[in-house]
């Protein structure tokens, strides 16, 4: 049974209170809630199956240690996310060397919440970007009649070849394409720059129509509209979109805590700004966010403290599309 591989974070237990003021204090075990989320938090702490030497599967754990010190009430936005039923599943345990098994997992324990909680939007924490295929693959079985869209923020494709690195943190793309999960066409990429995609993987992406927009494209259109556009093409051919959040698609000077951190990336607010944008949009049902490795941090946290914000600036944005009516 998937729930087996659920492990509930110790470090939330006896910590509820009824008047909740820091997010440690406002998100619930999963199994200490009455009533149905509004979103669903899990952990998917997997980093063997990255290219680069990666410990992103620290990050869930620094995830949870790190939202203490932030409150539930954005002073930006004037808004506190106190009354948006956030539950927490745990972690998904990963096999210590089978990564093919840890992958299974990921795959049936996203089906398993996505079934059980249909009506739920459902966040994942890596973990590097491997997990991305398996949670789509476990999306599109909880639901086989629905299409799925992707959207994609990242300074790289993804789209390297399984049969040549396995099923690494550079192929989810091209896992699900060519397993024909998710059509090339109802994939947008935005973020790429710079010298980091090779020619053969942009002219893979090309055959398979995956809609590639680089950041220089996005920041003359203006960024945020940029993503607002594409979440409403997604929308107008798919049943539901999942995004992807790979952290490298920051700017290394902000995020050197990252296993392939480039110059020339995204700015924190050009990330923060957009992922209200993401949250607010209806056609978004599930999310994740990746490749962030603690490990490389300073001693201050700087990129989990951006990964927690950005995660936040999300469920601003459900909050903001909770309280305009939309479903």
């Amino acid at each position: 049974m998937s729930k087996q591989w659920l492990q509930p974070p110790e470090w939330l237990w006896n910590v509820n209170t009824d008047d909740p003021i820091y997010v440690h204090q406002w998100v619930k075990q999963i199994n200490h809630m009455e009533e149905k989320p509004d979103l669903l938090l899990y952990g998917a702490p997997i980093s063997r199956s990255s290219i680069s030497v990666s410990g992103a599967s620290l990050y869930p754990t620094e995830f949870r240690r790190i939202w203490k010190g932030f409150s539930t009430y954005n002073i930006d936005e004037d808004i506190d996310l106190v009354d948006y039923k956030v539950a927490d599943a745990g972690d998904i345990v990963m096999h210590t060397t089978d990564i093919p098994l840890s992958h299974q997992r990921i795959q049936e324990v996203t089906s398993y919440l996505a079934s059980s909680y249909p009506n739920t939007i459902t966040s994942m924490i890596g973990g590097d970007h491997s997990i991305t295929a398996c949670a789509v693959r476990g999306v599109k079985e909880a639901f086989p009649g629905e299409s799925i869209g992707i959207l994609q923020l990242d300074t790289h494709l993804d789209v390297r070849d399984p049969a040549e690195l396995g099923p690494a943190n550079g192929t989810p793309i091209r896992q699900l394409v060519d397993g024909s999960t998710v059509r090339g066409e109802d994939i947008i990429n935005i973020g790429l720059h710079g010298y980091f995609n090779t020619r053969p993987l942009v002219t893979y992406a090309k055959e398979h129509s995956i809609q590639m927009v680089t950041l220089k494209e996005a920041r003359k259109a203006g960024f945020v509209q940029t993503v607002k556009e594409a979440l409403n093409k997604l929308s107008e051919k798919v049943d539901r979109v999942y995004v992807t959040v790979d952290m490298d698609v920051l700017d290394i000077s902000v995020a050197p805590g990252v296993p392939a951190s480039t110059p020339g990336g995204l700015s924190t607010t050009e990330l923060f700004d957009s992922l209200i944008e993401i949250g607010r949009h209806s056609s978004v049902r599930h999310i994740d966010f990746v490749c962030l490795d603690p490990s490389k941090d300073s001693a201050v946290s700087e990129t989990v403290k951006t990964g927690v914000y950005a995660w936040l600036q999300f469920v601003t944005g459900l909050v903001c599309r909770d309280e305009s009516g939309s479903v």
